[in-house]
């Protein structure tokens, strides 16, 4: 069972975890904003949502028209587009990022809202196609091969995917905490880097996943890369004028 079930089951926690994606680009955001308490709270986000996830994909959604599967995909570009808006808008306001939480303003009106960040990264799982097309395709199976086994060995496939994958996203946390720590600077570098990949999923959901138009998402991405890159290279070179003795 360890090899056909638990093992496998690691190894695909590892792999939700390394791989880039909407909610680590999330997570990254939050806790350079508003320090690692708060991103522990979106790692959180997947005990609440995956239930009814794999419920739906492992039963329902092989059953759906393929017009369903195209309207989450946009669903979930569209709210990727708000969320990075919104990180924007906190850029450009010149907030000060910092990895103590204690620091941020926490209200129930908030930005930082525990209630808040635990909805939004909820609402981003239902809405992105990701999880269901990932529960459908790869980790379905795998649950259904081990409930034939028996319930204990199901429970020790979940067990070992999700102690996995929110082990994983843990260690993320402190690391993207510490960076947040290091520089200011660096930091509001980082979550300019973090917009552009939160606009990049976006994109790719909505005209590659949903319509097909890998040509234009090309055509954005260099875009994105361009101006990534080119406010980026402002920063650095106002960076250095004021370094610059008169």
């Amino acid at each position: 069972m360890f090899e056909t079930i638990i093992l496998p089951s690691i190894s695909l926690g590892l792999s939700a975890t390394s791989i880039p994606g909407p909610l680590q680009a999330y997570l990254l955001n939050i806790t350079l904003n508003y320090g690692w308490r708060r991103g522990l709270l979106v790692i959180l986000s997947p005990l609440i949502t995956d239930g009814p996830i794999i419920f739906v994909t492992v039963f329902v959604l092989q059953q759906v028209p393929d017009w369903a599967i195209q309207s989450i995909r946009v669903a979930g570009g569209l709210l990727l587009l708000w969320i990075a808006w919104g990180a924007w808008q906190q850029l450009q306001s010149g907030a000060k990022f910092t990895a103590d939480a204690d620091d941020a303003d926490v209200n129930s009106q908030s930005d930082d809202a525990p209630l808040k960040i635990i909805g939004t990264a909820a609402a981003m799982n239902l809405l992105s196609p990701g999880p269901y097309l990932f529960w459908s395709t790869v980790t379905g199976p795998l649950l259904v091969e081990a409930l034939a086994i028996s319930p204990w060995a199901a429970i020790g496939m979940l067990v070992g995917f999700y102690g996995t994958f929110l082990g994983g996203m843990s260690v993320l946390v402190f690391v993207f905490n510490q960076l947040g720590s290091i520089d200011q600077r660096t930091t509001q570098a980082i979550l300019v880097i973090t917009i552009g990949l939160l606009v990049w999923f976006a994109t790719q959901l909505i005209l590659v996943d949903a319509l097909g138009w890998r040509l234009i998402h090309q055509i954005l991405t260099i875009g994105i890369v361009l101006a990534v890159g080119a406010y980026l290279g402002r920063g650095w070179w106002s960076h250095r004028i004021t370094r610059t003795p008169d």
